[in-house]
């Protein structure tokens, strides 16, 4: 087997860089899709309790339950809040990710596209070391065959 190239060490090194960054950009969008459904969770229970408060209020409550659903909803605001500040964050890593990724990818292209140009370059070597071969041997044959009939005319 012959030695393992340069460009080819360099090439695979560049796959598995760019391999690892698109598994942990898919790592980054699963959380910033968890973060997400979390969000729109909290949102969801947002607008259900606000709905129900709105109907204890319209069919008459006390202030103690009133400040209880009040400050639940206060804790509750807070929540949604977090929660949006942790998924723009995961929004961003998940862009950064995406960067990441793209610039190992263009990088494991530019040494792939250098690998094919070499391996293009050796092989037109290769054809014309084989050109030059079977030019030699021909010529060789075709020296022997004028030698033999110069010998054949030759008187004896």
């Amino acid at each position: 087997m012959p030695p393992k190239l340069p460009i080819a060490t360099l090439t695979d090194l560049a796959r598995n860089r760019t391999d690892d960054a698109l598994r942990r950009l898919a790592a980054l969008q699963n959380a910033s899709a968890s973060a997400s459904q979390k969000l729109d969770m909290l949102l969801q229970y947002r607008r259900d309790y606000g709905a129900q408060l709105q109907t204890l209020m319209a069919q008459g409550m006390d202030s103690a339950q009133w400040r209880n659903y009040q400050h639940f909803l206060a804790t509750l605001d807070g929540g949604i809040e977090q929660q949006r500040a942790a998924a723009e964050q995961s929004q961003a890593r998940v862009a950064t990710g995406r960067t990441d990724w793209q610039h190992q990818q263009r990088r494991l292209n530019a040494f792939e596209t250098l690998a094919e140009r070499l391996q293009r370059q050796e092989r037109a070597e290769q054809a014309r070391r084989d050109q030059r071969a079977s030019d030699e041997q021909a010529s060789r044959m075709c020296f022997d065959r004028a030698a033999q009939a110069g010998n054949q005319l030759e008187p004896q």
